[in-house]
């Protein structure tokens, strides 16, 4: 929903791919204990990604975009205010400006030196299965549900759709690598075994439709840029280290990235600058606590289960969280609501959060 504040135009676009508001969600700690959190409007948007990724080529094309499809970049070099690109097929592409959109191992931000690398610790193996409704389903299609702590500090998730449902798994690769004894789909297939068991889905998981994936979780790039080559979404790291999600702030990165160079003109050399600037400004502080929450709260299961159990009597900040997800507020807005409601819990994780900031701080890719 926080997309569509953002981007307003895409609310009449959407109305030509399947959707599906929610507004219940289903919090389970560690412990087993659950909570219920209800919204008065629609708190979120299900969409399945390759109708809305789909969408967004079409307005692109619509807007006089040209779409060179089948082009698998393997290699970016610069020669004076020249960029050159090459597919794996030997095609050569030459532009004096680029975004790179190219995902969390990004051939660009490698090859320039931006990335060498995400650590273990910044990156979240993310195991899902999108399976038509007909198959198998939530019992619940009007709730997003979402436990904390399946087999260690991680998450799992169901996100109805209207004719889909996504069941999944997720956890930080390096907990996963040490202590995770499974394959990817035969772990997802016991989730779903335990699922059926408590009468949360019925029906059969479906092993073509399952796809694991890798997410960066440790902070955006401190350069995510350098010149006239910009990195926007998973490639600059624009991805909220506790929930996962990236479809907003990938968007708005991108955005960001196309105004930098629109107001910069042609004859700017350096857009890194005032793009790595434009996100700190609009996407940074959220983004930034969002690590700190993540390694805060995945580093002792009990803190989750006092935030689920805390999560019904504590209904003005819920409400606050809740605005945030919709987009009636900024981040900096609710943020400083919720520390004003919660010092005494904000001092504690702001220190304990610190703490685990000086022993795993986010990578600088140039190091």
């Amino acid at each position: 929903m926080r997309v569509l504040a953002r981007f307003p135009y895409l609310a009449r676009a959407l109305q030509r791919i399947v959707t599906h508001s929610v507004s219940r969600l289903h919090l389970e700690g560690p412990d087993g204990y659950s909570a219920l959190v209800e919204s008065e409007v629609p708190a979120a948007l299900m969409i399945r990604r390759i109708e809305f990724d789909a969408l967004l080529v079409s307005l692109a094309r619509d807007a006089g975009a040209e779409l060179v499809s089948g082009a698998e970049i393997v290699h970016v070099s610069r020669n004076g205010r020249t960029i050159q690109l090459t597919a794996r097929d030997g095609r050569r592409f030459e532009a004096d400006t680029l975004i790179a959109a190219d995902g969390v191992y990004s051939v660009v931000a490698r090859r320039l030196g931006l990335n060498r690398g995400w650590p273990a610790t910044s990156v979240a193996l993310d195991m899902m299965e999108e399976t038509p409704r007909a198959v198998l389903r939530d019992n619940d299609p009007s709730t997003l549900w979402v436990a904390y702590g399946y087999r260690g500090p991680g998450y799992a998730y169901i996100f109805p759709k209207r004719d889909h449902v996504n069941v999944g798994i997720g956890y930080v690769l390096a907990h996963y690598r040490q202590a995770i004894d499974t394959a990817p789909y035969e772990l997802q297939r016991r989730f779903i075994d335990t699922l059926r068991s408590r009468g949360i889905i019925a029906g059969e998981s479906v092993r073509r439709n399952f796809t694991p994936f890798q997410i960066p979780v440790g902070g955006p790039l401190r350069r995510p840029g350098r010149g006239r080559i910009l990195l926007a979404g998973d490639a600059g790291g624009f991805v909220n280290a506790f929930t996962a999600e990236g479809i907003y702030y990938a968007m708005v990165s991108g955005d960001l990235a196309a105004r930098t160079i629109i107001e910069g003109g042609a004859q700017n050399a350096d857009l890194a600058t005032p793009y790595r600037r434009a996100c700190a400004r609009e996407i940074g502080p959220e983004l930034r606590d969002s690590v700190l929450i993540q390694r805060y709260l995945f580093s002792n299961p009990r803190r989750i289960d006092r935030i689920v159990r805390a999560a019904p009597r504590s209904r003005a900040i819920t409400d606050l969280i809740l605005d945030y997800a919709i987009g009636r507020r900024p981040y900096r807005a609710v943020r400083r609501r919720v520390l004003a409601r919660a010092p005494h819990l904000a001092v504690s994780a702001i220190a304990e959060a610190a703490k685990l900031h000086l022993k795993l701080p986010v990578r600088d890719a140039s190091d």
